[in-house]
């Protein structure tokens, strides 16, 4: 048998907060997933004015960072052409995301999650799926 450590309720909602938080300071409503360690949703958050697009992207790129262990912007760089992962933004029934915002979440050198966050540039998703972990990050002691 193994045990598996994974974010639960209270952890989706405290990186939502901080992703929130973020998103709020610099003025962009965010679509925010939060998924456990296999990539099924603990918790989702459209923020007033998110995009209606934005919800299954924000989704897909937690679903992405937590279950493929990777970021999304990672996959982004290796999915171009003639690099190792060309083509794989169609597997998974084109679930796989290669654009920036997810971001798995570690703990003691584990993925437990993932967050993804879509509906600004992907430079702004990012920091805001990070701002998120962070905030998270620092509950944690």
């Amino acid at each position: 048998m193994k045990s598996v450590t994974r974010l639960d309720l209270d952890d989706a909602r405290s990186l939502i907060e901080g992703a929130s938080a973020e998103a709020g300071r610099i003025g962009v409503p965010m679509c925010i997933a939060i998924t456990d360690e296999s990539g099924q949703l603990i918790a989702f958050e459209r923020m007033e004015g998110g995009k209606v697009t934005s919800s299954t992207i924000a989704i897909d790129k937690a679903f992405t960072a937590a279950a493929a262990k990777k970021a999304t912007h990672d996959y982004g760089t290796a999915s171009q052409p003639g690099q190792p992962a060309y083509g794989i933004a169609s597997a998974i029934g084109g679930r796989l995301m290669v654009v920036g915002g997810g971001l798995p979440v570690i703990w003691q050198n584990e993925v437990v999650g993932g967050i993804g966050i879509s509906s600004g540039s992907p430079a702004q998703d990012q920091q805001v799926a990070q701002a998120g972990i962070d905030a998270w990050m620092a509950k944690q002691g």
